[in-house]
């Protein structure tokens, strides 16, 4: 697409994502590249219809194998941008509002057992300093429902008295106790394993580092997490741990609100897709237990 117009409405459009809605740069890059697409058809961005984005939405999942999620991000897109193009006065309507869909049920998250969450743990070999830095991180990321980029960013002074400061998604500040068995970790991370991996280096601010004193990333993380899976014979993630947080949470009697807050969703119904996990536990013990009752 090299129309210098095209670009510049793209560029315009960018801006609109990050500074008015505010969006993440991975979604950012998402819709970008949807409107970037639909720009390169050449279709007339002031009169286009409704059935015509519908036509060009189902070529595109043809032609790019699409799964039901990536159509629902491609959609969201489209709805975005035109969006955009009635703020700018193009146009007085946004045509991919009339487009339908069949919705997938909700993806439950992946959620491991309390007892696959032990045996994770107590699979990373603790004798070194990387590995007590490892067991040290996805304990505290399971203890406070972490996300893996949160975990990434911590830094020394973020952990006081027991407690943890946590920047989460669009700046949101959320204050986090820290379990028992997390803050002994921790504890003795900070004391022993930290000082040995930073070396010279004092000045490093990141909670967690690498073997050179440097701030870890999340490849790196999510390397050493794949590894510890392997040896433990889990298929998680490490995303997992932050549902199966939740999850516990839930079953162990913790109210909907007070998960909302650990987690640092801005929408309660985010969490409530826990809910429906939690049920489907329920459910699968009851079918394992009354497998032999006859209905009356």
């Amino acid at each position: 697409m090299a129309d210098p117009a095209f670009l510049l409405l793209l560029e315009e459009y960018r801006d609109y994502l990050g500074l008015q809605r505010r969006l993440s740069e991975a979604t950012q890059s998402v819709y970008e590249h949807e409107v970037r697409l639909l720009l390169e058809q050449g279709m007339d961005l002031g009169s286009v219809k409704a059935h015509e984005i519908e036509a060009y939405v189902q070529h595109q999942v043809v032609q790019r194998t699409l799964s039901e999620r990536s159509v629902g991000k491609m959609l969201s897109a489209l709805r975005s941008f035109f969006t955009y193009l009635q703020l700018q006065k193009v146009r007085i309507d946004n045509p991919v509002l009339l487009i339908q869909r069949s919705h997938q049920p909700a993806l439950l998250p992946q959620v491991a057992t309390l007892k696959q969450v032990e045996a994770l743990l107590e699979s990373i070999d603790t004798s070194d300093a990387l590995g007590y830095r490892d067991r040290t991180i996805f304990e505290l990321i399971y203890s406070c429902g972490l996300r893996i980029s949160e975990a990434c960013n911590l830094e020394v002074s973020d952990y006081q008295n027991g407690y943890l400061r946590v920047l989460g998604k669009r700046g949101k500040l959320r204050i986090l106790p820290v379990g028992e068995v997390a803050h002994s970790f921790l504890k003795t991370y900070l004391e022993e394993a930290r000082p040995s991996l930073v070396g010279a280096k004092r000045s490093v601010k990141a909670l967690f580092v690498g073997r050179r004193g440097r701030k870890l990333t999340r490849q790196a993380i999510y390397k050493r997490f794949m590894m510890y899976t392997g040896l433990s014979d889990i298929e998680a993630k490490v995303h997992t741990l932050r549902h199966s947080f939740a999850t516990h949470l839930l079953e162990g009697g913790a109210d909907l609100r007070s998960v909302q807050e650990l987690l640092g969703h801005s929408d309660i119904k985010t969490t409530q897709i826990y809910t429906h996990v939690d049920t489907t536990a329920l459910q699968d013990a009851y079918r394992r237990f009354h497998k032999d009752e006859e209905p009356s």
